[in-house]
């Protein structure tokens, strides 16, 4: 079974969970030796970790070869300027610097006539160009081998499927891991919405992560439910090491890690913590990543005078996020309204007690967590304290949560998209 796959990261250079998520999957589909996996990027870097995975980059097609028209890279879509929320990762600094190196690189992309189009992969303010491009050669490649299923993770390369399921006639599975409601907090923009549902019209069948999204679907896009299937996503196990912390700290730590905008509910995290620091003095938080609200929270930080009791490292990732959960007493992912959530697991595997909001896909996997509104913070904040004052309640959630995610793997999501792409083998 030949299966072309189309997804707009890859680790290392990942924004966020969706490129994680790629990762896990084709790994795991990599195991089945009746399928071979291509997947298809706007560009790749040379060093990521594809194993069995063919991995293709877009940029590297040359044009003059592919004997492409130039002029069906003329995108019927009018300039976008893409939001902050829209760039995970990035503070408002960070994403001017980075929409005005990006504007002169993009610039240097419009001389199509020959060679190959210089993807950035990015969430650059032309993002709708790339998207368009990446549609045009998607549909080339679809066309150079004989595939049986064709692939594609959220809206990013959703044009790209539906070029390449008319090119080849074969069936289109769209696996969505958030909607624009979900990232923007309820205020989709609408022409994101406009390629998202057209992508889901399109797909002969839908992948859901979570039945909270879903549902979703079935309310915002009026998608027929029986067309979509809910397949959780997994974790990547491993070995938790030693706690450590900063040498001369023995205060008790309770972290949230995401993208630091209105999604991700950090607002409610520093409540939490004011009413945490009412009770007791002993706690510090941190909050890591980045994205357009961190410096609305840092002054809110300051504004409650926490200062001395909050650390803000950043985005960051691989060793140094296992560093930050090793060392937390508490994980908070107090979350508006989250398809899955994968930062939870890892918190799990690494014996940290878990609180989630209800309104996250991640809570219908996993019952040893504790599970709030996202909006209760009084509860929230009841929640953390009796972890912190009761060691029986902490070592049962941290004993009873990392035996409960050492099933909930990469390996069950790829059996359950196998059986998907084998309905269509055998109609």
């Amino acid at each position: 079974m030949k299966v072309l796959m189309f997804g707009w990261e890859f680790p290392p250079h990942i924004s966020g969970g969706l490129g994680t998520a790629c990762y896990g999957i084709t790994k795991a589909l990599s195991a089945y030796p009746n399928i071979e996996l291509t997947f298809v990027v706007p560009k790749t870097w040379g060093d990521e970790p594809a194993g069995r995975t063919k991995l293709l980059a877009a940029s590297e097609v040359d044009l003059t070869k592919s004997k492409i028209r130039v002029e069906r890279f003329n995108a019927p879509f009018t300039y976008l300027s893409i939001q902050s929320k829209m760039v995970p990762y990035v503070n408002p600094d960070e994403y001017k610097n980075r929409t005005e190196s990006e504007q002169s690189e993009t610039i240097k992309t419009k001389n199509r006539t020959l060679g190959n189009i210089r993807f950035t992969g990015k969430y650059n303010p032309d993002l709708m160009t790339e998207i368009h491009d990446f549609s045009v050669v998607a549909e080339y490649l679809a066309k150079q081998e004989k595939y049986d299923i064709i692939h594609a993770h959220d809206w990013l390369t959703f044009p790209a499927a539906i070029l390449a399921k008319k090119a080849t006639g074969k069936p289109f599975v769209a696996h969505v891991h958030a909607t624009d409601f979900d990232r923007s907090g309820g205020n989709a923009n609408p022409d994101v919405y406009q390629i998202e549902k057209a992508g889901m019209d399109s797909a002969d069948r839908i992948i859901t992560v979570s039945d909270h999204t879903r549902r979703l679907l079935c309310e915002k896009y009026a998608i027929d439910i029986s067309k979509i299937t809910t397949v959780h996503n997994g974790v990547e196990p491993f070995q938790s090491q030693t706690i450590t912390r900063h040498k001369h700290s023995k205060k008790k730590r309770v972290t949230f890690l995401g993208r630091i905008t209105v999604q991700k509910g950090p607002r409610y995290f520093i409540d939490v913590a004011r009413k945490i620091l009412e009770r007791r003095k002993d706690v510090e938080f941190v909050m890591a990543g980045s994205g357009d609200l961190l410096q609305p929270m840092i002054e809110q930080v300051r504004t409650y005078k926490m200062t001395d009791h909050f650390l803000f490292p950043g985005f960051i990732t691989g060793s140094r996020i296992t560093d930050l959960l090793n060392s937390s007493d508490v994980f908070i992912m107090p979350s508006v309204s989250e398809p899955f959530g994968l930062v939870p697991l890892e918190a799990m595997h690494c014996k940290v007690p878990v609180i989630i909001s209800k309104q996250s896909g991640v809570s219908e996997v996993v019952q040893h967590a504790i599970k709030v509104d996202f909006w209760d913070t009084d509860a929230m904040a009841d929640a953390v304290y009796s972890i912190l004052m009761r060691p029986v309640l902490k070592q049962m959630l941290m004993n009873m949560g990392a035996a409960e995610v050492q099933k909930v793997r990469w390996e069950v999501t790829a059996a359950k998209i196998v059986n998907i792409y084998d309905q269509f083998i055998r109609a």
